[in-house]
């Protein structure tokens, strides 16, 4: 069974954006870099000839990359829209026992960038977080050890 990634529909457009951009600019700014390098003569001893074809390379694997998770993908907007639980999607601000508030997002495994506060459902976190209420306390099993949490707020906001 294939992977399915759950990204939002923000995420989508943004990979589609992506590919349409390799497969049309990037794609010719690549065989002209690779043509040039042609130009130079002899292939075996050509530098510009071997780094443009592993730019090509490396093209065509992000290509495939994005078809596959375009092809697999599932929108979770909507996730646990109405019940106020922690859901794909969802903005949560949670607060550790030390008082200490921080806001999150909570992103399929496409989207998580913990830089920018969004984490995974299938990191530790995302796992013990989601399906909880705003004021319900959870245990998360972090590979630092495990600690405990209380979500102060659920909301939709982007």
């Amino acid at each position: 069974m294939a992977k399915e990634y759950k990204i939002t529909s923000l995420r989508l457009a943004d990979l589609e954006k992506e590919l349409n951009y390799l497969k049309t600019t990037r794609e010719r700014e690549i065989a002209a870099m690779i043509a040039e390098a042609r130009s130079y003569g002899d292939l075996s001893e050509n530098s510009e000839y071997d780094a443009a074809k592993n730019e090509q390379a490396k093209l065509y694997g992000r290509i495939a990359e994005i078809e596959d998770i375009l092809s697999h993908a599932v929108i979770i907007e909507d996730e646990n829209e109405a019940t106020g639980r922690v859901g794909l999607g969802c903005t949560v601000v949670v607060e550790d026992m030390n008082g200490k508030q921080t806001k999150y997002r909570i992103t399929g495994s496409q989207e998580a960038n913990p830089m920018e506060f969004k984490l995974s459902d299938d990191s530790p976190f995302g796992r013990a977080i989601v399906g909880k209420a705003a004021g319900e306390k959870f245990m998360v099993n972090a590979p630092a050890g495990s600690f405990e949490m209380k979500v102060v707020s659920v909301s939709r906001e982007g």
